[in-house]
């Protein structure tokens, strides 16, 4: 987006040099709103039309964006295309914001408690996983360590918001399986975060920095308190005492501000804005104007969600895909194949049946976001080679093509498993799951020990955000006060005071 307005600040000051400031400013801000909404236009146009077309087909939506995205994009030289692909990238990262948030409405604090432990062993077998097969499918490519590395990263990563919208067409996002595919998504996330601080350790200093690890660690633990306090506390608190009096129109403003504020507060943490969004949509869920919310939020989602789809489908440029065409295939079979090997056995490992545990599998076929991200990454410290992003782009649009497609044959492809499978195996599998669900004491016990772990982590957390927060902005204003001697005392006492009250 910054190269695009400076690209349209050096045509106004050479048009209208002569002009004054005022008279340039003018022309920059006019032709950057009409290139942002001829754009929109554009694209919106030829979703529709996909769309009509593809549902006429009864093929998933989602793929008619893609299309739509592909035909409007300038490596389709029949038709018109975007003035700017940095516009499209502006609306489609709103688009992840708002899909990312209405997941979150319908995915509670609560349903993420309950599915946590196999979500995160699940998702740390794929990312492991992944990360390995990865690294070794680009040593076979020829890349070099560094690249390789990055590679496995990239693989590692399924989209949260192609799948959420392939559950949505298939009508499945309210089946088990699924609840635990987006908890896995969500770990997914979480990781990533720390992925990346160790690759540009590993890029820059050729080892891991185990300070800015920790600081990672922090950070993600202080995010996760602050969403439990406001989840629990805060919110529900707030839309019970004025559920009667907000109307659908200030329900839509307050839901979007508050969407907005805690993506950002996300991004100053150090995580992306879509998992702030995430946050704020599963605290909203545990409020009592969830469906409230979820209804006057639907038609916002649908617009930027196709935003977003289309957006994916402008990256895909036939040029590369040709030129590596055979290193694109490959990859594209590493990531399906790897992707329903470790996600099918991650959930076996947690106990899960046999038919969730291949469902959740076909369900992660494919890589998202984060690659694109985790790319991004590697290019700016100067330590990926050029031609793996628009490679890894290829890969993840025709993964992408096929989801709804894996996410149809998980089903046919149990029943097959279920036919060919040793009955000895089937046996151990049934057992090894019914052993895994706990007795009803244990369970109890287990939230005994949960809940007092949050209660210390929680205290602590805000104890120690008060401190900090204290530091920075409450003593810098006493000692202007009441002078440094004087100032430093205040804070003494102030410290003191709080000790004594703990």
């Amino acid at each position: 987006m910054t190269g695009t307005i400076l690209n349209i600040m050096l045509l106004a000051t050479a048009s209208v040099a002569a002009d004054g400031e005022a008279d340039v400013m003018t022309a920059i801000n006019e032709l950057t709103v009409e290139s942002l909404i001829s754009d929109l236009a554009l694209i919106l146009v030829l979703g529709a039309i996909s769309t009509l077309i593809f549902k006429r087909l009864r093929q998933p939506i989602v793929l008619g964006y893609i299309v739509a995205g592909f035909l409007a994009s300038p490596h389709m030289w029949l038709l018109p295309s975007v003035t700017s692909e940095a516009n499209i990238e502006f609306w489609a990262q709103i688009g992840i914001v708002v899909l990312l948030f209405t997941l979150g409405l319908e995915f509670s604090f609560k349903k993420l408690m309950n599915v946590g432990g196999s979500a995160v062993v699940t998702a740390l077998v794929i990312v492991a996983g992944m990360m390995t097969l990865g690294f070794v499918t680009g040593k076979v490519l020829g890349f070099g360590n560094i690249d390789s590395l990055f590679l496995g990263g990239m693989l590692s990563m399924s989209s949260t918001t192609i799948i959420i919208k392939a559950f949505s067409d298939l009508g499945v996002k309210h089946k088990r399986f699924a609840s635990l595919v987006l908890a896995v998504l969500i770990c997914e996330d979480l990781f990533a975060v720390v992925m990346m601080v160790l690759l540009s350790s590993v890029a820059i200093n050729n080892s891991v920095e185990s300070g800015e690890m920790l600081m990672s660690m922090l950070r993600l633990g202080f995010f996760l308190v602050i969403w439990f306090t406001v989840g629990v506390w805060v919110l529900p608190t707030f839309f019970k005492r004025v559920s009667r009096a907000i109307t659908e129109e200030m329900l839509l403003v307050i839901s979007m501000g508050l969407c907005l504020a805690m993506a950002v507060f996300s991004a100053k943490s150090g995580f992306s804005m879509a998992l702030g969004a995430f946050v704020m949509g599963s605290i909203l869920a545990g409020t009592v104007q969830a469906e409230r919310i979820e209804h006057v939020m639907k038609p916002v989602k649908d617009l930027f969600g196709a935003v977003f789809f289309i957006s994916v489908g402008m990256m895909v440029n036939p040029e590369i895909i040709i030129e590596y065409r055979g290193t694109v295939a490959f990859l594209a079979v590493v990531v399906i194949v790897g992707m329903i090997v470790f996600g099918t056995a991650g959930m076996l490992i947690t106990g899960q049946p046999l038919k969730i545990a291949i469902q959740s599998g076909f369900s992660l076929t494919q890589i998202g976001e984060f690659a694109f991200i985790i790319a991004s990454l590697g290019m700016s410290l100067g330590v990926l080679d050029a031609v793996i992003y628009p490679i890894v782009v290829a890969v993840s649009v025709i993964t992408t093509f096929f989801t709804p497609y894996f996410i149809k044959a998980s089903d046919p492809c149990y029943n097959f498993v279920v036919r060919h499978l040793p009955a000895r195996l089937n046996f151990l599998l049934e057992r090894y799951s019914r052993k895994q669900s706990e007795s009803e004491s244990a369970v109890i016990w287990r939230a005994i020990a949960v809940r007092s772990l949050w209660r210390i982590v929680l205290y602590v957390s805000l104890l120690i955000a008060i401190m900090l927060l204290s530091r920075r902005y409450v003593e810098p204003v006493v000692l202007d006060w009441l002078g440094e001697s004087t100032g430093r005392m205040v804070s003494v006492i102030g410290v003191n005071m709080k000790s004594s009250m703990r």
